[in-house]
């Protein structure tokens, strides 16, 4: 149990917020809204997989955030010879000195760690990707007939080049769906790509302060489901989903016109816990509609498929989001969780999402 009343607890998650994304500053220039995302989706206790080409400092920001929550990390370099054993671990037979007698022992391989930096996820065979469907759902991995837990809390953290596809394994869409978000990573402005220029060209060594451990971040991460949503937010945040599928009466006729299928019911509730998320990192402690719009696009992007028509046109995903978020209506009722006191905040369903 947290020693301090949730409204404390809340506001112990913004300042470490805060803290955090000045640590990582330090090495990283610019991405906020990069970061945000990513901090996000951990609170949430949810995966990520970052898109963007070469370059763009995805492992480093993945590694700065590792080390600034004080985190075990591994990173698994995905190549078309990749095992799943290289991952999972294997059995390997022991003697034992004293007896003779032989036994199987198990080495963990390195998904035995709190964060998982799995790069370029798409370089490798399916059968190697699938071994961490079990790990991301279940927390654990199945050797030998034997299960053994993973660490908690446990993140997997995928990059992904969307230039290079010779050689490459598209990820299926049930293991897509398993990633709470799906993180556009952009070149920088010139600003901030000078400011890159000039500190990865000059001899500094920069320290990050650890803010959090794997315990306080297990404490702090319950809050984020105990956080109140209106009816009215949670019914937006299920309308934006329901309309991506274009076999639905009420979708729009350009969602029918250029999407194959949409999201499930698996993006609902990730845009309502990644809108709690963002609520609690900001320091608040109810959800606004904003938040479910700022979720929208990282949650639905990698949950849309386009059809032939899209294509042809150029329609992407992204596009497809925005004329989502502008043409769903979003109900007028009042806000009533804005300024809701600390006793019904303690008293929101433990399972509400």
């Amino acid at each position: 149990m947290l020693p301090e009343s949730d409204l404390q607890a809340v506001q112990t998650l913004n300042e470490a917020y805060r803290r955090i994304t000045s640590e990582m500053s330090k090495v990283i220039v610019g991405q906020q809204g990069v970061i945000e995302q990513l901090l996000i989706a951990l609170f949430a206790r949810g995966h990520c997989l970052l898109v963007g080409v070469p370059g763009l400092a995805k492992t480093l920001m993945i590694r700065t955030v590792a080390d600034a929550l004080s985190l075990d990390f591994n990173r698994i370099q995905f190549t078309p010879d990749l095992m799943p054993a290289d991952i999972t671990g294997t059995e390997v037979i022991q003697e034992d000195k004293a007896t003779g007698e032989r036994m199987f022992r198990f080495l963990p391989g390195p998904v035995f760690a709190n964060v998982i930096l799995a790069d370029e996820i798409n370089r490798t065979p399916p059968k190697t990707q699938a071994a961490l469907l079990e790990a991301m759902q279940e927390h654990q991995v199945t050797v030998g007939g034997q299960r053994h837990r993973l660490a908690e809390p446990f993140f997997v953290l995928a990059t992904q080049n969307p230039i290079e596809q010779e050689g490459t394994y598209p990820l299926p869409e049930a293991q897509l769906d398993r990633f709470m978000f799906s993180v556009k990573v952009d070149y920088p402005d010139e600003d901030d790509e000078l400011e890159i220029v000039k500190r990865t060209t000059a001899d500094v060594e920069v320290q990050i302060t650890s803010t959090l451990d794997a315990e306080r971040i297990r404490e702090l991460s319950r809050i984020v489901r105990r956080v109140p949503i209106a009816d009215h937010i949670a019914r937006y945040a299920l309308q934006l989903a329901r309309r991506t599928r274009c076999h639905q009466d009420d979708s729009p006729q350009f969602v029918k016109d250029w999407v194959m299928w949409g999201a499930g019911p698996r993006a609902s509730q990730y845009l309502v816990l990644g809108a709690k998320a963002r609520a609690v990192l900001q320091g608040r402690y109810h959800v606004s509609v904003e938040d479910i719009r700022e979720v929208a696009a990282p949650v639905l992007r990698h949950r849309i498929k386009t059809n032939f028509n899209a294509d042809a046109e150029g329609i992407s995903t992204d596009q497809i989001i925005q004329r989502l978020l502008r043409e769903t209506p979003v109900s007028n009722q009042e806000e009533t969780t804005r300024g809701t006191s600390p006793e019904v905040f303690r008293s929101a369903d433990a399972g509400q999402t």
